[in-house]
């Protein structure tokens, strides 16, 4: 598996989406990888996108292989500047985390184009890549997971999240989901030993993510460790 994502990434590069066109393309593959699980309903614009994506402490990233964007996640980085992020929305409990002086990352709309994964393309670990990342770039104290549960026991087995809150419907999906929460500066180096694809690659530069540093809508809390609320 892994000298297959290594493989992979030759061919792919990341993107932090910014202008409108590019990230209508994001939008429209988050619509079709919604609608080809049947989680949300059909719309004449063919573009899944909220208020969320416009958030100053929003940053969206997508991997792109041969100029087509063919997975994308969105980041919210949570902390004492800038605390609106979709998945507090839904279990606002967690902010007695953000509350005790702690930081989260909220990474939501995790889409890889369903005809790469026929293809059997590792491109879910490479969008997995940019969630990791961004906790390390930000120094992340709390990396949060909101999925179905039939998408848990990978985060829960091999990633280092625990089970945080029971399922819950989410704005403008039909299938719930649960909340996975991970301290992430605490299994960082586990998970790297595990999947050291993860991590930094200096034979493939273009496997390198150009963060925004978003000085005026999120600062570090600069610990490290987790506090617990």
């Amino acid at each position: 598996m892994y000298e297959q994502v290594l493989e992979t990434l030759k061919h792919c590069r990341y993107t932090v989406m910014t202008n409108g066109d590019d990230l209508d393309k994001v939008f429209r593959l988050r619509y079709e990888c919604y609608r080809a699980e049947n989680s949300i309903p059909r719309n004449e614009d063919r573009v899944m996108s909220d208020s969320f994506d416009e958030s100053d402490n929003c940053v969206h990233v997508a991997v792109e292989m041969d100029d087509t964007v063919v997975a994308a996640v969105r980041l919210h980085l949570v902390s004492r500047l800038n605390k609106e992020a979709p998945t507090i929305e839904v279990f606002p409990e967690i902010m007695e985390t953000v509350d005790a002086g702690n930081t989260l990352l909220d990474p939501t709309r995790f889409v890889v184009n369903p005809e790469a994964r026929k293809a059997r393309l590792p491109l879910h670990f490479l969008a997995l890549r940019i969630p990791f990342l961004a906790t390390s770039f930000y120094d992340v104290d709390v990396a949060l997971a909101p999925v179905r549960t039939e998408h848990s026991a990978f985060y829960l087995r091999y990633l280092g999240y625990e089970v945080y809150a029971p399922p819950r419907q989410y704005p403008g999906l039909k299938k719930p989901v649960c909340l996975l929460t991970a301290k992430v500066k605490e299994h960082r180096d586990e998970v790297l030993h595990r999947y050291p694809f993860f991590g930094k690659i200096e034979s493939i530069p273009q496997s390198e993510i150009n963060f925004p540093r978003l000085r005026e809508s999120y600062v570090a809390s600069g610990r490290n460790s987790f506090r617990a609320a």
